[in-house]
């Protein structure tokens, strides 16, 4: 009682310019209201302020999980830092995200208003609201629950459960007609969708819903389930001419059971009955007033006893009703009053729409905006932790990229330098294998060569002279000395170079093995495999071509002939000579300057009377033709020696010479000939090959330098190929290593972002949670 005094007092009799000014608005009505006091800021802004920044927030949220999930699947899948799981998880925030934007774009604050049958839900509502939107006075109860929100277009509209059929309203007697006609279940909805222009807290975004009685149904679980959770404010209209029913107590029993601490008003509606008896109004108002305070504190322990002292009103909504319509038309508050104590009344009634929206404010705040903005700092910090984990496994992949990078590059340099002196140290040894078998070569078929008559001595095949048979010889003994000669050289060299040459090959491929990865070797190989075949020289001496000059003379020719004497003279001569030129060489500077002297003379014979080959061939020639050109000079010079030295003596001179004529004219035979074919053949041979020994011997040492020569570039090849593997893998390296860094940055640059976010809802929750 005493604080009713308290506050009645407080609004009539003084408490400053407020009171005044309420006073003044009563009898003037050009004299602003409370609502529409310039520096007076609603309550119920602070929702809409809230409202508007959490949903601004969120949509930083909705583009912040777009981006990092888009991030997170372009990330290749070889990358190995994001599995599967977190892909998904990712995905999810974009759909949770959404839900609670979709739910933000519809949370509003709501009050829901219960009580029994007729006891003024709808005129309070409608008070409220300084308009008749919902039906109400004698012979309209509602049958159903009615919502009541705001919209933007300038159109009412009704929609009914279970329907999106939107109905028309263009009064509210056509509304009392629509929702008597239908046959609705008492706990069914009814939506009214009224223009957020005629009403002020509708473009507050509160939202009223009307209840049936709580006398006309027993469920009261479904009622409280289907539209009671999710109100901020609950309203109990009670009849102030009686009292408080156990219906009315054991519905908020059950709503304080489903919710935490709801928060309740009391309205003792049509309080203006107790004007007709002034002398009971205190004692009635006290006796409502502990009882209502006794229910909040005591039996439902929701409120404090002071906290209810400030929820419990007593009103006439009816009356209030009026006096706005009469304010709106232009007249005075008082206009619409119904009986005594109106301002009291009035006054009381704008008191509890302060401590409504009050309440109502903080409340939706809290309740509908906590949880959004809990739940947006826990999706900021598990993508950010999620974030930080894939980051931390991207640094470990990329030390990882950066060691194989260094040891890529590292074997790379190696690699090269190896290979540079391998290179070198493999084209001195082929030199050096080269000049070896050039000489070997040269050294064996020289000694083959000496020892030509020899291989020729066993050529058996039947020699005749005939010119034809004797071409067929020629032929055969060509082949037979080519094959011989190649089978002895194969004896004497193959298998050593074959040998050597296997070894150098060994060497290399061990050489340019060991410069391969591990890893690169199953593949190479079969390229790196040595051959199998061993290397076989080819001696190409083609004694077809090369004695196909020969020309034998089979003719018989007498060994002690005067030509015969003359050719084995001339042979000593040059046999002489080329000693004597050797010498002769030797001195041939001492020599020279002798002979080039001015005071020496010139000589037209060379000095120490050496006999060059074209003196001895005039000679020869000179002699020749002397027997047979001058006869005569013979006979003269027969008969001087027959007179001279006596007949017997030349005659038996004559004889001795004629019997070795005559015996070597009958040894003259096919063997004799044979044998001298093969010594003039020898001789032909001999000087022929000798002439391509040097080319014989630098086409073996060809031979051996084609063949390691073709082994090493193919090993080289091998290496190169490998090196160029490597390149292309240090460069994917890089080309990883660029993209793992730019996938670092963004991950920085979006965890940034969600400590921002975070820090967003941490001051959202300090200016407007906390500090409710």
């Amino acid at each position: 009682m005493a604080t009713y005094l308290n506050r009645t007092l407080s609004m009539v009799t003084g408490n400053g310019n407020a009171s005044m000014y309420e006073t003044a608005a009563l009898i003037d009505p050009n004299t602003r209201t409370l609502h529409n006091n310039a520096t007076d800021v609603s309550p119920l802004q602070i929702f809409v302020r809230a409202k508007k920044k959490i949903n601004d927030i969120f949509v930083e949220i909705n583009d912040y999980v777009v981006e990092t999930t888009g991030f997170i699947e372009e990330l290749p899948a070889a990358s190995e830092i994001v599995d599967k799981a977190e892909a998904e998880q990712f995905k999810s925030y974009v759909l949770k995200v959404r839900g609670i934007r979709e739910v933000l774009a519809r949370d509003n604050m709501k009050v829901a208003f219960f009580g029994r049958t007729s006891n003024g839900k709808s005129s309070v509502i409608n008070a409220m609201l300084r308009d008749k939107i919902l039906p109400s006075g004698i012979g309209h109860t509602t049958n159903c629950f009615c919502q009541v929100e705001g919209i933007d277009g300038h159109e009412a509209y009704l929609v009914k459960e279970g329907s999106d059929e939107k109905l028309n309203v263009t009064s509210v007697k056509q509304l009392a007609n629509a929702l008597c006609q239908e046959k609705l279940c008492e706990s069914s909805l009814v939506r009214i969708f009224w223009p957020r222009e005629r009403c002020s807290l509708l473009r507050d975004d509160v939202v009223f819903v009307d209840s049936p009685g709580v006398d006309v149904s027993p469920n009261l679980d479904d009622w409280i389930d289907n539209h009671c959770l999710n109100a901020d404010v609950f309203v109990l209209v009670l009849n102030a001419e009686s009292t408080m029913t156990l219906a009315e107590k054991s519905f908020f029993h059950e709503v304080s059971t489903r919710l935490s601490k709801p928060n309740i008003f009391v309205l003792n509606n049509r309080w203006d009955a107790s004007a007709s008896e002034p002398e009971f109004q205190e004692s009635v108002k006290a006796q409502h007033q502990e009882r209502c305070i006794d229910f909040l504190t005591k039996e439902l322990k929701v409120a404090t006893p002071k906290e209810a002292e400030e929820r419990v009103f007593f009103v006439s909504a009816r009356e209030t009703l009026q006096a706005r319509i009469k304010e709106q038309e232009g007249l005075p508050p008082i206009a619409g009053a119904l009986a005594d104590g109106f301002q009291n009344r009035y006054f009381e009634f704008q008191d509890f729409e302060r401590k409504f929206e009050e309440c109502i404010s903080k409340s939706a705040v809290r309740t509908k905006f906590e949880q959004h903005s809990s739940r947006g700092k826990n999706i900021a910090s598990d993508m950010r932790m999620m974030l930080d984990s894939i980051y931390e496994r991207a640094n470990v992949l990329r030390n990882q990229k950066l060691e194989q990078k260094k040891h890529l590059t590292d074997r790379i340099a190696n690699t090269e330098t190896s290979l540079m002196q391998v290179t070198r140290e493999m084209k001195m040894k082929i030199h050096t294998m080269v000049e070896e078998v050039e000489q070997k070569v040269a050294k064996a078929l020289n000694e083959e060569i000496w020892r030509l008559n020899v291989l020729v001595d066993e050529f058996n095949l039947p020699f005749h002279t005939d010119p034809l048979v004797l071409n067929v010889y020629k032929k055969e003994i060509n082949a037979h000395v080519e094959t011989g000669l190649g089978s002895n050289l194969r004896a004497r060299l193959s298998t050593a170079l074959a040998m050597n040459v296997e070894t150098a090959q060994r060497e290399m491929t061990s050489r340019m093995t060991a410069l391969l990865p591990s890893e690169k070797m199953a593949a190479q190989q079969h390229q790196v495999v040595v051959r199998t075949q061993p290397f076989e020289m080819l001696y190409t001496l083609n004694c077809q071509n090369l004695c196909a000059d020969f020309q034998e003379d089979l003719e018989f020719r007498f060994s002690w002939g005067i030509r015969a004497l003359i050719a084995r003279f001339n042979g000593k001569i040059r046999s002489g000579n080329r000693k004597a030129i050797t010498h002769h060489r030797q001195n041939s500077n001492m020599n020279m300057s002798q002979v080039l002297s001015p005071t020496s003379p010139m000589c037209l014979m060379p000095e120490n009377e050496l006999i060059t080959n074209e003196q001895l061939s005039v000679i020869s020639k000179v002699a020749i033709a002397s027997i047979g050109s001058q006869g005569t000079l013979g006979l003269v010079v027969a008969g001087l020696m027959l007179k001279t030295i006596g007949w017997r003596v030349i005659v038996g001179a004559g004889v001795i010479y004629g019997s070795v004529y005559l015996y070597e004219r009958l040894s003259w035979t096919n063997t004799a000939k044979e044998r001298n074919f093969k010594n003039q053949y020898v001789d032909h041979a001999t000087r022929k090959l000798k002439l391509i020994v040097d080319l014989t011997s630098a086409n073996c040492s060809h031979q051996v330098q084609q063949e390691l020569s073709s082994t090493f570039a193919r090993l080289c090849r091998v290496v190169d190929t490998a090196s160029t593997e490597m390149n292309e893998e240090l460069k994917q390296i890089e080309s990883s290593l660029g993209v793992i860094e730019t996938n670092q940055k963004q991950i920085k640059l979006l965890k940034n972002k969600a400590n921002y976010i975070m820090n967003e809802l941490e001051i959202f929750d300090s200016n407007y949670i906390k500090a409710n």
